[in-house]
């Protein structure tokens, strides 16, 4: 990867329940906590608009979380680092995907603190991403 990439995408050896279920669990090894999961194409069925399967995962880890969230002049990048998000999708060629935002490329006009503290969780939340799909 990139280190400057912002959109970092990588191809599931699952199929995207599967995927969901093995991030999931892999987050909470990692004492990240599961906040949510939304099944955008389900969402989206309701309004008559069909699609491939896609879902995102929000997850957190209250040590980066409650950092950033404890300083009223770090709280303003909630908009976007917050909770950290994994997408899971299918392609039209079958194949299962898994996408996230590279935060540490990102982070610019924070604090040399929460910088530290979004670098770590960047660098996590690619780990347990990489351990699913089998790259470490």
């Amino acid at each position: 990867m990139n280190e400057k990439q912002i959109f970092v995408e990588y191809v599931s050896p699952f199929d995207v329940e599967t995927t969901i279920e093995k991030l999931t669990a892999a987050s909470i090894q990692k004492e990240w906590m599961k906040y949510e999961v939304h099944n955008l194409q389900q969402s989206l069925a309701k309004t008559g608009k069909e699609m491939r399967p896609v879902q995102v995962i929000e997850i957190c880890k209250p040590d980066y979380s409650g950092y950033m969230l404890e300083k009223d002049n770090e709280r303003f990048a909630t908009i976007i680092m917050m909770p950290c998000r994994i997408s899971v999708y299918e392609k039209e060629d079958g194949k299962t995907y898994v996408s996230l935002l590279n935060m540490a490329a990102m982070v610019t006009g924070l604090s040399e603190s929460a910088d530290e503290v979004i670098r770590k969780a960047s660098k996590e939340t690619f780990g347990i991403v990489e351990s699913v799909i089998g790259l470490n």
